[in-house]
């Protein structure tokens, strides 16, 4: 476990547009729970994020890495926390929406006990291929699995994964199939694409931007309904002829179900207005992320959403509880 306050002039970071009314739930440190270890998307956001909702506040912000269990072990922390407002928890999107459908006996549910305070940040996956690999877009993509069924095969960071669930909601919608290839993270995925190994991927924007504008990987299409501003020239899924075809990951904040509405409310602007401070934002998007900072309702709606969706796609694959 790695607990470590930040330390920052309170001052250096002001947010004028924060009334102190609406940060005054706070009267003790704040601590936000990270599933991961230090150095990923999660750690980065919450440290990014706490260090100006600690000079919003005028409290310490906590930020305590608690990995394991794939997000079960802080989830399950998160959900037995006082409902008070202290206790802060940074939920990727597959802890909310896929665990629920793969990990039997799981110590938290995912609209019981949290409540949605706001989608924080978002990134697309990339379909990226091996440049020998010869389709160079979607089409072209569709057509060569179609004359070559099970010819290809893609690797993922693991079962039940942002990127193993993306290429098989894509092989779904276009009538196609490939062979999975999961491995224990996504930078082994990343090294065997690159050797040929295996022939294509749906992979985290922030993870493959650099080997493709390296030359390394080629990419063919990117998995949001818009174009991603690290790529402007390159496609949509959408555009190239699956319509609606979304895949990605996103960070969210939560809180336990209990608190009070008055604290929720108060905690979800403190964080609006961090995420929207230009040092937040510019920190986030350099690593391939974009700032989303929604309502509380929105996020609600899109939690209840993607758990139909990525259930109806892991029983049509017959992917496995684990």
């Amino acid at each position: 476990m790695q607990r470590r306050p930040l330390l920052l002039a309170a001052a250096g970071l002001a947010l004028p547009h924060l009334a102190r009314a609406q940060a005054g739930w706070a009267s003790r440190p704040v601590t936000i729970l990270v599933p991961y270890v230090a150095g990923g998307p999660s750690d980065t956001l919450a440290r990014a994020t706490g260090a100006a909702l600690q000079a919003a506040i005028g409290q310490p912000v906590v930020v305590e890495n608690r990995p394991g269990a794939n997000g079960a072990v802080a989830a399950a922390l998160a959900a037995r926390a006082a409902p008070d407002g202290h206790t802060l928890f940074i939920a990727a999107s597959g802890i909310l929406t896929i665990n629920p459908h793969l990990m039997p006996n799981l110590p938290y549910d995912p609209v019981r006990d949290f409540a949605p305070l706001t989608v924080a940040i978002s990134a697309p996956n990339l379909l990226v291929a091996n440049p020998r690999f010869p389709p160079r877009d979607v089409p072209g993509l569709v057509a060569w699995l179609k004359a070559n069924p099970n010819g290809a095969s893609y690797g993922t960071s693991g079962i039940g994964s942002s990127e193993h669930l993306t290429m098989e909601l894509f092989a779904q919608r276009t009538g196609t199939r490939l062979t999975h290839v999961p491995y224990g993270g996504g930078a082994a995925a990343v090294t065997d694409l690159i050797a040929g190994t295996t022939e294509l991927s749906f992979l985290n924007i922030s993870t493959v931007a650099p080997h493709v504008q390296s030359g390394a990987l080629r990419a063919l299409a990117v998995g949001s309904l818009a174009r991603h501003p690290l790529f402007p020239e390159l496609p949509t899924v959408d555009e190239g002829g699956v319509p609606g075809f979304e895949g990605g990951s996103w960070h969210s904040f939560v809180a336990p179900r209990a608190t009070q509405e008055p604290v929720l409310e108060a905690v979800h602007a403190a964080l609006v207005a961090a995420l929207r401070q230009r040092e937040t934002e510019a920190r986030l998007t350099r690593i391939g992320f974009s700032v989303v900072a929604g309502s509380r309702a929105e996020f609600a709606a899109r939690i209840e959403r993607e758990l139909g969706e990525w259930q109806r796609v892991i029983q049509a694959a017959g992917i496995a509880a684990g």
